[in-house]
């Protein structure tokens, strides 16, 4: 309920003229008292009815919903992942197998080795 000022400008103005200053003040306290009643009525009303439909519970089981799914999402995308790089390892031992042994400095270290040198006589 949207009323602006100037709007309870105007219905103060419109409600002293019809009511007169001394029954203004009762009747704006008496009208406080029945809005405030309605508001703790309707608020009772609208906890009651959420009790009633258990909305909490299904909140909840909304929640618990989306996380599974963001868990699914995140366990595809991982086997995915795996699945590449499964493939790009057995691409790569089949290449090493088919071109062979390699010779690395280190796979014979014994005749490149500075130290092993038998010095000259």
């Amino acid at each position: 309920m949207d009323i602006s000022f100037s709007e309870l400008l105007l219905i103060a103005v419109i409600a002293l003229v019809v009511l007169g200053p001394e029954r203004l003040p009762a009747v704006i306290r008496t009208t406080a008292y029945w809005v405030g009643k309605l508001r703790r009525s309707f608020q009772n009303a609208k906890e009651e009815l959420e009790r009633e439909l258990n909305v909490e519970e299904m909140k909840r089981q909304i929640h618990n919903e989306n996380v599974m799914r963001e868990l699914k999402k995140a366990k595809a995308s991982l086997n995915e992942s795996l699945g590449e790089s499964s493939n790009e390892h057995s691409r790569n031992a089949v290449d090493s197998e088919r071109a062979g042994p390699k010779k690395t400095p280190a796979s014979n270290p014994r005749e490149d080795h500075p130290d092993d040198k038998k010095p000259a006589l």
